[in-house]
């Protein structure tokens, strides 16, 4: 019997977590789930709200403050009004009541729906199956069963239907934060992060990057239609919910294809302890799905030693303060504000390595306070490398610890060749890493430089993307080139990022640049105004707006220049990027020069990619580009 039921117009599917009307799911938490399910058992009746947290939450640790931001996610995704509520009603000092109506999916009026934690759901199924085959098959049993007992599992998991299905790939979800500290958001982004690290260090099973899954932190599409966007067979989510130093993370495994739900766990520890239970669940993941794991790979899964409770805090902290940095970069008025969340977050950093010496996120960290497209802080570069020098130190086999110094050193020492050299080493320590791989592609896109159009790719670098696209078939490269799916056109490139990221101003940047480079200055314009309106550089966006009405989009961007020069003799906060691309797409290449050494000065990104992006086609005749090729290591 299907255990759906309605809530006015949305229909309830608790054993998919999902919530759907008109032909529109939202996924809820498991937990959420089972909050609305203990209210529609009883509805129109006030359920107090410690008898709600003892049902969903037993025997754990958990505040009222849980149970109002479950409250809060149903009401948003019902769209109900906590004042004038048309379906959870508030009780004050009380707890809760659903007032809409309530009714089974075959129209019955009482929902008798079974407890939707996964653990439950499994129990049922697997008592469903011993009352039938009890009933029906007993004297099946009877005559097979000394068969059976001899088996050791093969022939009576093929008869009673019980064999897990075959996985060798799995994405494992961004797990939900339950705590009501919105910074712990950093402590659960870690814990999947780890996690997601040590099931890759089974080298038998494919994981899909941490890129690519982010994209599904609140899913909203059914769980077999992201198995299938990701070409994995299992899926991995869960829930993390911290209090002081004990956390508790439920984490279940669903063979994607089929939602059918195979593994699920609940554990509970000290914060200390976060990174060994981490590899537990890998541990456990592995065994259920039988996926081989070498001696090797299960020594180091069971070798991670604890980590201090105050570096792990320090440490959220400074992710907390560099995600802020982040959101200010290219922003108009934002550069103090960015520095200043910079110095905070190496602020923590320190202190964190401080408490635990060997905690090496920390060190990998610094990097991070580096690597700023606009105007990269370069005055932290010595203490990075040397963080990076020391993390790899504590554990060689630190992927990220790789790719950072692969990264720094490609450019900001130009060092090619000792860049390559830390990511060919990331791809024999992490094989299944479709995120290695694009960046190694990258990396030798850059060295290599661009082909000929009108020749075939059969270039190391198209077999380092190939080999990504495979591992990531969902993985749409987001880089310094912008949203961009290999083979894509320009038109197609705008579509995409239309539909994915409409709002997004550095990728409207880049589309901005692309069509400048096609000669397409109408679109080129309507980009960058789009672009520099949501980076709050209006000033600029009225320079073109007015050009473009005196003399049309190329000279409107002839005049944006001229501003931006004149900008920038006063300022310190404008970005070369816009002025080397636009000067060079216009064909003046004394000024494109100009800024393209402030950008080597600077150390900026745009630099690396001189071979690779043929926004620099119309310099490539002038000996200056040859000397500056040499002057950043560039093989001609």
């Amino acid at each position: 019997m299907n255990n759906g039921f309605r809530v006015g117009p949305w229909l309830i599917q608790p054993s998919l977590n999902t919530i759907s009307q008109n032909g529109t799911s939202t996924r809820l938490e498991p937990k959420v789930m089972e909050v609305l399910v203990c209210l529609s058992r009883r509805a129109g009746e006030a359920i107090p709200k410690e008898e709600l947290l003892q049902t969903v939450w037993p025997n754990t640790f958990v505040s009222d403050d849980v149970l109002k931001r479950s409250i809060s996610e149903l009401r948003r995704v019902f769209e109900d009004d906590a004042h004038q509520s048309r379906i959870i009603e508030t009780i004050p000092k009380r707890g809760y009541r659903l007032v809409a109506p309530v009714e089974r999916v075959n129209g019955s009026a009482q929902v008798t729906s079974s407890p939707v934690s996964v653990e439950t759901r499994m129990f049922h199924r697997r008592s469903a199956w011993t009352f039938v085959a009890v009933s029906v098959g007993c004297l099946l049993l009877l005559a097979f069963g000394f068969m059976l007992s001899l088996d050791g599992g093969g022939l009576r998991d093929r008869l009673l239907g019980n064999k897990n299905p075959s996985i060798h790939s799995i994405a494992v979800l961004p797990l939900q934060n339950l705590s009501d500290d919105p910074k712990q958001e950093y402590f659960a982004e870690g814990v999947t992060d780890a996690l997601i690290t040590d099931l890759a260090q089974i080298t038998a099973l494919k994981v899909v990057s941490r890129t690519t899954v982010m994209r599904y932190g609140r899913p909203d599409k059914p769980l077999p239609q992201i198995a299938h966007e990701l070409n994995v067979d299992g899926i991995v989510e869960g829930t993390v919910q911290r209090s002081g130093d004990r956390f508790r993370i439920t984490a279940q495994l669903i063979y994607g294809p089929a939602d059918r739900h195979l593994w699920a766990n609940s554990f509970e520890r000290d914060v200390k302890n976060v990174l060994a239970l981490q590899s537990t669940i890998a541990s456990e993941i592995a065994n259920e799905i039988q996926v081989k794991i070498t001696p090797a790979e299960r020594s180091k899964l069971a070798n991670l030693r604890p980590v201090s409770p105050k570096a792990l805090d320090a440490y959220v902290e400074a992710r907390f303060h560099l995600d802020q940095a982040g959101q200010f970069e290219y922003y108009n008025g934002k550069q103090q504000a960015l520095n200043e969340e910079l110095r905070k977050a190496v602020s923590y950093l320190d202190p964190a390595i401080q408490e635990d010496p060997n905690y090496i996120p920390a060190y990998v960290a610094y990097f991070n306070a580096v690597d700023f497209a606009n105007t990269p802080h370069l005055a932290f570069l010595p203490r990075a490398k040397a963080a990076l020098a020391q993390a790899l130190e504590l554990d060689e086999s630190n992927v990220d610890a790789h790719l950072a110094l692969a990264r720094l050193l490609m450019q900001f020492e130009y060092d090619w060749a000792g860049a390559e050299r830390e990511y060919k080493r990331a791809i024999q320590l992490n094989p299944n890493s479709a995120d290695t791989h694009f960046q190694y592609a990258e990396y030798l896109d850059n060295v290599e430089g661009a082909l000929d159009k009108n020749v075939t790719d059969t270039s190391n670098a198209k077999r380092e993307r190939d080999l990504a696209q495979a591992l990531a078939p969902a993985h749409d490269y987001f880089g310094d080139f912008g949203f961009h799916r290999e083979g894509n056109t320009v038109d197609q490139d705008r579509q995409a990022l239309q539909e994915k990221a409409p709002n997004d101003p550095f990728g409207r940047a880049l589309l901005g640049k692309d069509y400048a480079i096609a000669g397409r200055y109408k679109e080129s314009v309507e980009m960058w105004e789009r672009s520099l309106t949501l980076y709050g550089w209006h000033g600029f966006v009225s320079v073109l707006k007015r050009a473009d009405a005196r003399g049309g989009p190329k000279f409107a961007l002839e005049e944006w220049m001229r501003a931006g020069e004149a900008y920038a003799r006063t300022h310190d906060d404008w970005s070369v990027v816009p002025m080397a691309f636009t000067y060079s797409s216009l064909g003046n290449r004394d000024r494109a020069f100009a800024w393209l050494n402030k950008a080597v000065e600077q150390r900026n990104w745009c630099i690396i990619y001189l071979k690779d992006d043929n926004v620099w086609d119309p310099l490539r005749s002038d000996p200056r580009f040859s000397a500056l090729l040499r002057r950043v290591g560039l093989p001609q």
